[in-house]
């Protein structure tokens, strides 16, 4: 029952946090002397970070699904995210054994965190500040998809490189938080689907895998809204020196 607590906190904080969720997967295992979740527990866990994300940003799944069709910007948005989500779509049917392999080296994925971490310190702003997720063009959501794209290699944080790419396109942190977290809802689901699939009929909901994904939940949606609110005062640097530390970490006693 702890170890489900574990992953699921695991799970749910840095699937959101720009951290890399894969990347503390790698890690934290090896640090604490365990063995790393399996394809069942990642897999439903992954439905609890799902649920986060969909129950956060509620108001804006029922106004695209209610609009699309009807009214133009809600249609618009919802393009614009399937566009994002082309290229890691087929990056992730192309090179899933790639990235499978990258992920079997600690050090390789410590250099990957300590990408990740001086994207976020050096990432920079964008010039303009765009008032919302909605003005970006269709240009712009193919690029931030790009990014997301990259981000599929363990140890870059998906959350972290995509919300900089957004800044980087006009958006302001928080709209560019909003809209890297929507592109996150087909990506995590997919994730989800392809271990299920792995598993074949396998799988074993236990009472422990049940209260490991009430935890990732949990745990996610607080992590969108700590995230969300710290973008407002400070930005992302913070997590940049925590991901060059545990980048280090895993690159020389990992």
């Amino acid at each position: 029952m702890l170890e489900a607590i574990l992953w699921g906190l695991v799970q749910g904080i840095t699937e959101f946090l720009p951290v890399s969720s894969s990347g503390h997967l790698r890690v934290i295992p090896d640090l604490l002397g365990m063995e790393p979740p399996d394809l069942s527990t990642s897999a439903v866990l992954h439905i609890g970070t799902l649920v986060a994300v969909m129950a956060y940003y509620r108001r804006d799944i029922a106004w695209m699904l209610g609009g699309l069709g009807r009214d133009r910007t809600a249609t618009s948005m919802v393009v614009k995210l399937a566009v994002a989500t082309v290229p890691a779509a087929l990056v992730g049917f192309t090179l899933a054994s790639a990235v499978d392999r990258f992920q079997d080296s600690a050090p390789a994925v410590g250099v990957a965190l300590m990408v990740t971490g001086l994207v976020l310190l050096f990432g920079g702003s964008g010039s303009v500040k765009r008032a919302a997720a909605e003005d970006l063009s269709l240009q712009d959501a193919l690029i931030i998809g790009m990014v997301q794209a990259v981000a599929l290699l363990p140890g870059i944080s998906r959350s972290g490189v995509v919300i900089t790419a957004a800044n980087r396109r006009g958006l302001s942190p928080q709209e560019s938080g909003r809209f890297g977290f929507l592109m996150a809802i087909p990506v995590i689901a997919g994730a989800g689907l392809g271990e299920f699939m792995d598993m074949g009929s396998g799988a074993d909901l236990s009472l422990e895998l049940v209260v490991g994904t009430v935890v990732a939940g949990v745990a996610g949606f607080w992590a969108i809204k700590f995230l969300i609110d710290r973008l407002a005062r400070s930005g992302l640097r913070p997590f940049g020196f925590y991901c060059i530390g545990i980048g280090l970490v895993a690159m020389f006693f990992l």
